[in-house]
């Protein structure tokens, strides 16, 4: 009888005829013993199929068999083996992506050196040298890249001491290299708190403080050096004249920031030598504050780097209300606007009002001109060498007007100059007077800031006397000499 069935209910009706259970294993076997394959030939006379009994699981071997099934699903499910595999998956997806990301890096490195080379070959077929003098930063991108490695500074702990002595206007700043001057810079913005109230990323501050290191020149005066020490006496003001208490910390960032990008990339020439040599930044800004606009658009640039951005978080208006403030800050530092400024603010000072905006502005523009000329408000030990630097800068401006027969300032000529005559009449005539009238303002500055400058007056005009007794005396020896000979 020929019966069309599907292999498990065949399965099933030898089993139910032989009382075997459904776990049994049955096996088709030819005459010979051999195991039949899927396809069944028909079957013909005197070689029929034979049917045996291959394996036969008992209840306790089907039950630990279904226990095995279980543990195994548990398994399964314990290690989440098709998440696991998902996420091999994917991490073996993304290491391939990166080891092709490497290999464009390389194409790009080959690409810099190119650059490089190149840039290399047109420096040095460029024999202008005024040009390079006033060459703006748009010449020296390299330099507005920030630094992806973040180094931990050698001073990054600083000590009680430096901490407390950080504060004060007497503070050393020739005892420090480049990167603790970096570290102390960063110390100052965070202990005034203006990264954890406005929101600053510290990382991006590092950056920020590296870029701005590399975007000072390496000139006598006008270096990273000098921002540092402007920066510090902003600092100290700041806690000596309780400014946290009147401004509010947007004033106090825009007052810090300022101080810190006040002289970028300062060529070591300045407004006046940029004029008369019709240098590229005295065209690009019309002979209006030329290196003040420069340092603004510089320090602008940095801060369009988004590794460098410390304002990211601020939004738009807030954004906009820092780079006016900042720009105001630094273009007040132009000393041919002094009297403009300090006429304004000696206007205000007697019924100043601290919730006034423009009063509030005129004051911080007047709080940068202290810090950024406040040298001789500290120790003569500290002080005395920046006139040595700045004397060095105003020498080699000089030398250069006269190779290139422009017009030189009689307190640069170093045939004329000396260190005393250098410092008196700035001293009497500009720094007293403006430190005199924010002492009506802030009391307190008076024993610390305006005593040391009428001491540095009185020091420089005996230092004087001496000179010009010296002068007299070999005026007349060589008068006697003069009379021997004939």
């Amino acid at each position: 009888i020929y019966i069309s069935l599907y292999p498990c209910d065949i399965k099933e009706l030898f089993c139910t005829a032989t009382g075997l259970s459904r776990n049994t294993t049955i096996s088709l076997l030819d005459s010979t013993g051999a195991m039949i394959c899927e396809t069944l030939h028909t079957s013909v006379f005197g070689h029929d199929y034979g049917c045996g009994l291959f394996s036969h699981l008992s209840d306790k071997e089907e039950l630990f068999q279904n226990v095995l099934t279980q543990v195994a699903e548990q398994f399964s499910r314990a290690f989440k083996i098709n998440e696991l595999k998902t996420e091999v998956t994917n991490r073996l997806a993304m290491l391939e992506k990166r080891v092709e990301l490497e290999g464009m890096k390389v194409v790009e490195i080959e690409k810099c050196r190119s650059d490089i080379k190149k840039l290399r070959e047109e420096m040095a077929s460029r024999n202008n040298s005024a040009f390079y003098l006033c060459s703006s930063f748009l010449d020296d991108n390299k330099k507005l890249t920030p630094r992806r490695d973040v180094p931990s500074y050698p001073k990054y702990h600083l000590s009680q001491e430096t901490v407390e002595a950080l504060r004060q206007p007497i503070f050393d700043v020739w005892q420090w290299e480049p990167n603790e001057m970096l570290s102390c810079l960063e110390h100052m913005y965070h202990d005034l708190g203006l990264v954890k109230d406005l929101n600053i990323n510290p990382i991006t501050l590092k950056r920020w403080l590296l870029c701005i290191h590399d975007n000072y020149r390496s000139n006598p005066f006008h270096n990273f050096r000098h921002c540092f020490c402007v920066t510090q006496m902003m600092y100290s003001m700041i806690y000596l004249c309780n400014l946290q208490e009147k401004f509010t910390q947007v004033d106090i960032l825009i007052l810090m920031t300022a101080a810190v990008c006040h002289d970028l990339d300062h060529p070591g020439y300045n407004n006046t030598y940029q004029i008369n040599a019709r240098t590229e930044l005295a065209v690009r800004y019309n002979d209006i504050s030329p290196l003040e606009n420069h340092h603004c658009a510089v320090a602008f640039q940095i801060f369009s780097q988004s590794d460098c951005n410390i304002f990211a978080n601020f939004d738009p208006e807030a954004f906009k209300q820092i780079r006016q403030g900042t720009i105001n800050l630094i273009l007040a530092t132009d000393m041919a606007r002094h009297g403009e400024i300090l006429d304004s603010f000696k206007q205000k000072v007697d019924y100043f009002d601290f919730t006034n905006e423009e009063h509030v502005t005129c004051l911080k523009m007047v709080l940068i001109k202290c810090c950024d000329i406040s040298n001789e408000v500290r120790p003569m030990e500290v002080a005395e060498p920046w006139v040595d630097c700045l004397l060095e800068e105003y020498f080699m401006q000089s030398d250069r007007e006269k190779a290139e027969g422009l017009p030189i300032a009689p307190f640069m000529d170093r045939e004329k100059v000396t260190k005393p005559t250098a410092q008196i009449g700035f001293i009497k005539f500009v720094l007293i007077p403006m430190f005199e009238t924010v002492m009506k303002l802030f009391p307190q500055i008076e024993e610390v800031m305006v005593q040391p400058l009428r001491e540095s007056r009185d020091r420089y005009e005996e230092l004087k006397q001496i000179d010009d007794a010296m002068n007299e005396k070999k005026k007349s020896e060589n008068l006697t000499m003069g009379g021997k000979k004939k």
